[in-house]
C-alpha cells in the first residue's frame, strides 16, 4: 500500500485585487460573485432593451412617447 506525498504547507489564498484607493477588508468570493451577477443582469437588461424593436419598447426605455 502506498501513500501519496502531501505537502505540509498549504498555499495561502491570494487576496482579491483592489482598485486604487479602495480600502478595507478584501471581498469574499460570494460578495464578488453577487456583484458580478448584478452587473451581468444590468448589462443583459440593457442589451435586451437595445434589441427590442422600437414599436415594442416601453416608453420609459427610449426616453418617452414618440408622438
Amino acid at each position: 500500500m502506498t501513500q501519496e506525498a502531501v505537502p505540509d504547507e498549504t498555499v495561502p489564498a491570494q487576496p482579491a485585487a483592489r482598485k486604487p484607493g479602495e480600502q478595507g477588508q478584501p471581498k469574499g468570493l460570494l460578495q464578488q460573485m453577487e456583484e458580478l451577477m448584478a452587473a451581468l443582469s444590468a448589462d443583459l437588461s440593457q442589451l435586451d432593451a437595445d434589441l427590442q424593436p422600437r414599436d415594442e419598447r416601453p416608453a420609459s426605455v427610449d426616453g418617452g412617447d414618440a408622438r
